[in-house]
């Protein structure tokens, strides 16, 4: 009873469920697993049969496609609170890309058959559902967007510029952040290789728009680095 009553207070946090009764959770959570991951692991592949909705409690999710030569491309990072593979626990296809875990991560998962008995019930969590997928595809525009028109030095600056406005302290020298990954990770989210990502991080550096130490960011010139956005390709 304990242990559902954590995974109701779990699921109570998410935005989707949050209009919700307690009761409404309490029978919610009997339907739901608790499943964990370690850094590295795999949640499920890309064409893999869809089993059922994920639900971030604790760690971070990646989801990505990956060509046939290897390469990567981040669609989003899911936090607590997130949820993955909304689209095919409605429409019965496979999943549309892959997730692992960015780190330790805690799951909460809920069979598709469960999930849609019970967006039958409470239709309100349909609709919210909707919005969630709603966002994602405005995310997924904005990406093949940056793909299609903006160099790697553009979508490397417009993705500075985000974190630096989401996550960035000022300082003396300027506005410092954290990458939330490697170099690496950064060119799997740009559509790019690492080196190209490293080459420009040093390149801005250069410029004196930016301070790099590794994966911690100081931005020096914020004016100067939007105006790299709105530059022609």
């Amino acid at each position: 009873m304990a242990e559902s009553g954590n995974v109701a207070s779990a699921l109570g946090a998410v935005s989707l469920f949050s209009e919700l009764s307690a009761d409404e959770l309490r029978l919610l959570a009997v339907r739901a697993v608790r499943k964990r991951f370690a850094e590295g692991e795999l949640l499920f592949s890309e064409g893999d049969a869809c089993r059922g909705l994920h639900i971030v409690a604790s760690g971070k999710l990646r989801i990505f496609k990956s060509s046939p030569s290897g390469r990567e491309q981040v669609l989003a990072v899911e936090g607590p609170g997130g949820s993955v593979a909304e689209l095919p626990v409605f429409d019965g296809g496979p999943y549309p890309a892959s997730v692992s875990a960015v780190e330790d991560s805690q799951i909460l998962f809920i069979s598709r058959d469960d999930f849609r008995r019970f967006c039958l019930e409470h239709p309100e969590v349909a609709l919210k559902m909707l919005a969630v997928v709603g966002a994602r595809l405005r995310r997924l525009v904005g990406i093949i967007e940056e793909l299609s028109f903006a160099t790697v030095r553009q979508r490397l600056v417009s993705a500075l510029v985000r974190m630096a406005q989401t996550e960035g302290i000022r300082s003396e020298k300027g506005i410092e952040f954290h990458l939330p990954g490697t170099h690496q990770d950064l060119a799997h989210q740009l559509g790019t290789v690492r080196e190209l990502v490293s080459r420009n991080l040093m390149r801005l550096q250069a410029e004196g728009l930016l301070q790099v130490d590794a994966r911690s960011i100081v931005v020096r010139d914020m004016p100067g680095l939007t105006a790299i956005l709105e530059s022609n390709p």
